[in-house]
């Protein structure tokens, strides 16, 4: 078994943009390789126990990590300081303080639970026909997000012209933007202002939303945002929030088993790994640039359509042939 520098490059692009847009990237790395058959399926399996895949996967999570971090480096060295800042102070006096814990605190349940379930879940469900059943379930529940989103009433306002949830007028927003090089792209501190004000239970409802992800098939961000909209956020505000909660799950993820890369699992497959990580690096750098921008003005509803047509397309291949 083996890794093709075609399948490198193809699933590694593919792993970029799915990974943001809400349509599954686990569930694109199961499909993929099944629909395309022949030696492509039996290479990239991440049921099989020791597929050198799960390996190759390793470096397309830390790729994607890091393209969420390069986009978003002002807001996470702020938050980072703000994080340190709250321990030396034992305090959390300004937004970036409060933003830094609720991350933390939300990102828990997921970490426990991929801890406890991924191998389980991926051995037994990371097969081709439940991850086509599960995007077509990830579709339906992006279709209940928006129509919860019309019924929730709006928790965190989206104008620019509201005053930031931790108690900054927006001249002082305005002077941040301008020490922060005056962008206006969706990484600006108005948001971060905004999700600074959410509840500790809002956040971490929106975060526990991720182990949703550990099924193959259903979308980190889909679920995310779904999430943040029923917590009456905007899909701007969801989309931003579902961004700076992913950095450090898809990150750890990574991480911790990075030593599979220089395992036996690892063997003869590092150019493989560097061809991916990069075209996984690239695509997910521009899918976060196009995401940021999407969701100021549209809605989940083009993703749901897509995932229950591929899904449901991809689950009647794969019983019939």
């Amino acid at each position: 078994m083996s890794l093709t520098y075609l399948e490198s490059l193809v699933v590694g692009a593919f792993q970029g943009f799915s990974e943001l847009f809400p349509i599954s990237s686990l569930g694109h790395s199961v499909l993929i390789p099944a629909l395309v058959g022949g030696p492509w399926a039996q290479d990239l399996s991440v049921s099989a126990p020791e597929s050198p895949y799960l390996a190759f996967i390793v470096g397309l999570h830390v790729a994607t990590a890091a393209a969420l971090l390069v986009f978003f480096w002002r807001d996470w060295v702020l938050i980072i300081g703000g994080f340190f800042a709250s321990i030396r102070h034992r305090s959390v006096t300004d937004p970036y303080q409060r933003l830094a814990w609720l991350i933390i605190i939300a990102t828990i349940p997921v970490g426990l639970a991929g801890l406890l379930l991924e191998h389980a879940f991926r051995t037994t469900l990371g097969k081709p026909i439940p991850a086509a059943a599960f995007l077509v379930v990830n579709g339906l529940v992006l279709l209940a997000g928006e129509r919860l989103r019309r019924r929730a009433p709006v928790a965190v306002p989206a104008g620019a012209a509201a005053v930031d949830a931790g108690g900054l007028t927006m001249a002082d927003v305005a002077a941040e933007r301008l020490v922060r090089g005056g962008e206006d792209d969706g990484s600006g501190p108005e948001a971060d202002h905004r999700l600074a004000g959410l509840s500790l239970r809002a956040a971490t409802t929106i975060g526990s939303a991720q182990v949703l992800a550990l099924l193959p098939g259903i979308s980190r961000s889909g679920s995310t945002m779904v999430a943040g909209l029923f917590r009456g956020l905007s899909h701007e505000d969801a989309a931003r929030f579902s961004f700076l909660l992913a950095t450090p799950v898809i990150l750890a993820a990574g991480l911790l088993k990075i030593p599979d890369l220089f395992g036996p699992l690892g063997a003869g497959i590092h150019g493989q790994v560097v061809v991916g990580s990069l075209a996984s690096f690239a695509t997910a750098y521009l899918s976060v640039r196009y995401l940021t921008r999407y969701f100021r003005t549209r809605t989940l509803t083009p993703f749901a359509i897509y995932s229950i047509v591929l899904g449901g397309a991809a689950l009647v291949w794969l019983s019939v042939r």
